[in-house]
């Protein structure tokens, strides 16, 4: 069977009008990506003030329909309309994770238990619907930062913002960290984390949504691994829990300026980067 998508970009005030005129041209699903809804680094998020919002379509004429509806009636969107080509996604799925070895620590998924290595800290991800399976670049530059750090300050407290399936914590807690927190503002996102931690046999590591103004204490080691804009925005919150070392990936090249700024005029003075790709790791210390 034949599927389309039609991915409209639109002011963000234009998203619900968007998206009723979508479903009433037959669209059996939408995504909506917007400022409300975290992105994944390896997914495209929408510009500054826009949403995007995709519909999926059986019927090709039904898209077109669609898009020329939006068409008169917001000027100023764009449009996009591909097929979407039939796949055995539960083939495609497993084809896409690679495991990764960083330093001491290997992380892949469940069903390479068997080959995985026996001379490294070995961390078991399910990819669901959390980030973090740790063959992305952002997250191997934060394990990479992980690795290093632990093996200078062992029982070191680490905090994980944004903590996803888990990986980035659950490789601190392994590595010796002492009071280890993750916290992540996606409900279904924690729910993973604690089937990770318990897949893993990790005890002791704290995971909830909590606000960053709930949780007690300072930190020695920060983590940060989520999209530019959001860390740009949570900088006053995120800095006063730094008590040593601020780590933050998620970050194009290009947007490194602006969130180091904004880390530096909070307080932190700006250490080194580490570029992989299209990527980079930026750090932060407390002096």
């Amino acid at each position: 069977m034949a599927w389309y998508s039609l991915t409209v970009d639109v002011p963000e005030e234009h998203s619900e009008l968007c998206q009723s005129v979508l479903q009433d041209h037959g669209a059996s699903g939408l995504e909506v990506r917007d400022s409300a809804n975290k992105t994944m680094p390896t997914v495209r998020a929408p510009a500054p003030g826009e949403a995007m919002v995709i519909g999926y379509f059986d019927d090709q004429a039904d898209a077109v329909a669609a898009q020329e509806e939006l068409t008169e009636t917001m000027p100023s969107a764009r449009f996009a309309l591909e097929d979407v080509v039939e796949r055995d996604w539960s083939v495609e799925w497993r084809n896409q994770i690679k495991s990764v070895t960083v330093g001491r620590l290997w992380v892949g998924p469940p069903w390479e238990k068997a080959t995985a290595p026996t001379d490294k800290v070995c961390i078991f991800v399910e990819p669901k619907m959390a980030f973090g399976t740790g063959d992305h670049p952002t997250t191997s530059l934060c394990l990479k930062a992980v690795d290093g750090y632990l093996g200078a300050h062992a029982g070191a407290s680490v905090l994980d913002v944004g903590t996803g399936t888990g990986v980035l914590a659950f490789a601190a807690k392994k590595l010796g960290a002492g009071r280890c927190v993750g916290v992540d503002n996606d409900p279904v996102s924690v729910e993973l984390a604690k089937e990770c931690a318990q897949e893993n046999g990790i005890e002791g590591v704290e995971l909830s949504t909590k606000a960053l103004t709930n949780i007690e204490g300072t930190f020695d080691l920060v983590l940060a691994n989520i999209v530019a804009n959001t860390l740009v925005e949570l900088a006053p919150l995120i800095v006063p829990k730094v008590k040593h070392r601020l780590v933050v990936a998620g970050v194009l090249v290009p947007q490194a300026a602006e969130v180091t700024a904004a880390y530096v005029a909070c307080g932190l003075t700006h250490g080194s980067d580490e570029i992989n790709g299209e990527w980079i790791r930026i750090e932060f210390d407390r002096r």
